[in-house]
C-alpha cells in the first residue's frame, strides 16, 4: 500500500474542528466518492481506498447524494436484462 502526504494549513483543521487523523479519514472518504462519481473508480475500488465495505459506501454516496448508477433509466434496464441473461445462462 502507497502512503501519499498532503500539507493542510492548521487554520483548516481548527476551522473544522478536527484532529489531523479524522481529517485525514474524511479526505480519502471524499476522494473515494468523488472519485467514484466522475467515474474513475469502480464501487469496489473506491470502497477500497474509502476503507469500507462496498455496501457501507453505497450508503457514504447516499449520504452525499451521489447516485449509484449515473446512467440513464433505459440504460439501467438494458443492464438488468444482461445481467439477467448472465444470471440464467449460470443456472
Amino acid at each position: 500500500m502507497s502512503t501519499i502526504t498532503i500539507e493542510c494549513p492548521d487554520s483548516v483543521l481548527r476551522s473544522l474542528h478536527e484532529t489531523s487523523e479524522r481529517f485525514a479519514e474524511d479526505i480519502r472518504i471524499l476522494a473515494a466518492v468523488k472519485l467514484y462519481e466522475l467515474g474513475r473508480l469502480s464501487s469496489g475500488c473506491a470502497a477500497e481506498l474509502a476503507g469500507m465495505p462496498r455496501v457501507m459506501f453505497f450508503h457514504t454516496l447516499a449520504e452525499y447524494g451521489v447516485r449509484l448508477y449515473a446512467g440513464s433509466p433505459a440504460e439501467l434496464g438494458a443492464d438488468l436484462d444482461v445481467a439477467r441473461m448472465t444470471a440464467n445462462d449460470r443456472q
